[in-house]
């Protein structure tokens, strides 16, 4: 579990590609302090397990499924991630609920500077944009931010200076691809109120029957 607040940037030392997957090398120095293998590091928004490590440089392994679904096999060696680790369970949740289980990918389409702050237009699919909400949360790239503007084909963000300087939002350019989580919440509710489920008769009948659950299904069983 994470926060979607980046505690590094990252750089790709190099990448072991195989057949489907990849190996990822990355160097940081805050993301290592207490590393070790097995643990979970958010990397531009998607959750990888700690394979390897050294005084600098980690390893992560990106199976395949993974990079059909996320920018990560378009990183190249000296590409900047966002890093993260895992929240402590005595840290402070300075952002939001991020799994590192991206949803899909969405593409810049512009930056437009407003005073201190950069607004960032993303274009992406209507599967995304059916949970983003105004004033709600977002996971880009893994960084936890504030949506201020949403319609059927884009939603908007706006990068205050500390954000900008301390992720790699900024260094993208329109036409780059970024990774989005949306708010684990919304899914897990729209999940639960939209479920056929199917229970079998009995184990010798292979007949089922559906039982929707709905407002009042969840009442009625004493869930509200």
């Amino acid at each position: 579990m994470f926060t979607g607040i980046v505690e590094e940037i990252g750089t790709v030392v190099s990448i072991n590609r195989g057949v489907k997957s990849a190996a990822l090398t990355l160097q940081g120095k805050i993301i290592l302090e207490d590393m070790h293998i097995g643990d979970s590091i958010a990397v531009n928004g998607v959750c990888l397990t700690v394979t390897g490590k050294n005084a600098d440089t980690f390893t992560a392994d990106v199976m395949a499924e993974t990079l059909r679904r996320s920018s990560l096999g378009k990183l190249t060696k000296g590409s900047q991630v966002n890093m993260e680790r895992a929240m402590a369970a005595n840290g402070r949740f300075g952002g939001h609920i991020v799994s590192g289980h991206i949803d899909g990918t969405g593409e810049i389409e512009s930056f437009v500077r407003e005073d201190t702050a950069v607004w960032v237009t993303i274009r992406t699919t209507p599967k995304i944009l059916k949970y983003i909400i105004e004033k709600g949360s977002i996971a880009i790239d893994g960084v936890s931010l504030t949506v201020a503007y949403v319609d059927n084909r884009c939603f908007k963000v706006s990068l205050i200076p500390h954000t900008a300087a301390n992720t790699t939002l900024l260094s993208k350019k329109a036409g780059d691809m970024v990774n989005l989580e949306n708010d684990i919440v919304g899914k897990y509710i729209d999940r639960l109120l939209h479920f056929d489920v199917q229970e079998d008769v009995n184990e010798d009948d292979k007949e089922t029957v559906q039982k929707e659950i709905s407002v009042d299904f969840l009442a009625e069983h004493g869930f509200m």
